[in-house]
Order: C-alpha cells, then structure tokens, then sequence
C-alpha cells in the first residue's frame, strides 16, 4: 500500500502555493508515496478578492481541488500551509481546522505525521510563532510533528535574506506582496517534502 501524503494549503496572493508545489516535489521523490494537493475554502467575499487583485493571482492554482476536513483521516502524513495573520494561521485555515472536532472526537488524526509551512510579509513578521502556534492544534489531535532539521544545510544561510526555519519552510512575501519563493526557500520547502515523506513511509511500513 502506498504512504498517502496530504498537502492543505490557503494561498491569497500565490507564495503559500508555491511553497505547497515544491513540499510536493520534494515529498514525490520518496518512492511508494502517494501526493494529493488541496487548498483550503475562501472565506473572502468575491468582489473583495478582485478589488485587491487576489483573484486574479488565485487563478492560477484554481484547478487545485479544495479540501474536506474528513479527507484528513485517509492520510498518513499531512503538511499544512498558511500565510501568516499578526503571528498566526490565518482565519481561512483556522475556520478549516475548526470543523475537525469530529475527527478529534473520533482520534482519527493520533500519530499521523503533521508538518507545517508558512509565510510572512517581512522578516520579522511571525515566521516561527505561525507555525509553533499552529502546531498546538496538531498536537490537540495526536499528531507527530516534524519540523526541517538542520541537516538542511539552507537554513543557515546568512549571504541573503531568506526564509525558512527548524519548525518548517518559510517564504517572505514583502509587504506588498512582491517578492516570490526564492530558490533556497523552495528547497529548504522540498526538503521538508522529502523529510516529512520519509518519516511517514517508516511509520507507515513500521
């Protein structure tokens, strides 16, 4: 039987999407994996998505199928995205989460791996406090965190600015949001692919 991985992303503007694409790659290269990619429901009223231009950027991963909080139960591992709100996930990802109490309930998440990417407008913009935050409701559910250790070298890297963390990749966005994914955000973002996949596969032949 193949490792079921579930990546379930929000992305307003693009970057938590690309950041989900490349997780993917990275987690596709373990073998007997199996990758579903899945975005969260948009809580933003229409007209206030095309106002600020998000609709438009939204349009390219409108093919991306959207999650049903039940789907959870069918995955081995799941890695979660989100853009950060003043240090936090954000409402359209926290309004997803509130509709597992059934699952909990249940424990139909205990000992599922549970991973976390993220991003922020600046450097300083909540970066680790999104993800630790958001790795309370994991561990409400019985999840196995797993974060990107620092065999990933890219962490480290000081000769540009860059995100990317032990607790999960990260991307900055600028405040305006023009800034994309750099390359090493990405493959910091692959390595928790590849990481996590692993885990997972382990646990799951175990």
């Amino acid at each position: 039987m193949s490792v079921k991985i579930q990546i379930v992303f929000y992305s307003m503007y693009g970057h938590v999407h690309q950041l989900a694409e490349a997780v993917a790659e990275g987690a596709r290269e373990v073998p007997g994996v199996e990758v579903g990619l899945f975005q969260v429901p948009e809580l933003v009223p229409e007209d206030a998505l095309e106002r600020t231009g998000a609709k438009a950027a939204r349009a390219a991963f409108a093919h991306i199928p959207v999650a049903r909080p039940e789907q959870l139960a069918e995955a081995d591992a799941i890695l979660f995205g989100t853009p950060t709100r003043f240090g936090n996930m954000c409402a359209q990802m926290r309004n997803f989460l509130d509709q597992t109490g059934g699952l909990w309930a249940k424990g139909a998440l205990i000992g599922k791996v549970g991973s976390v990417f993220a991003s922020t407008a600046t450097q300083h913009g909540g970066q680790e406090t999104t993800i630790t935050s958001f790795h309370t409701t994991l561990l409400h559910h019985g999840m196995v965190i797993v974060g990107v250790p620092y065999s990933e070298a890219r962490l480290t890297t000081m000769a540009e600015v860059s995100g990317g963390t032990p607790y999960g990749a990260t991307t900055l966005a600028a405040a305006d949001g023009s800034r994309r994914p750099s390359e090493n955000e990405l493959e910091i973002a692959r390595f928790q692919g590849r990481h996590v996949a692993g885990i997972a596969a382990r646990l799951h032949g175990g």
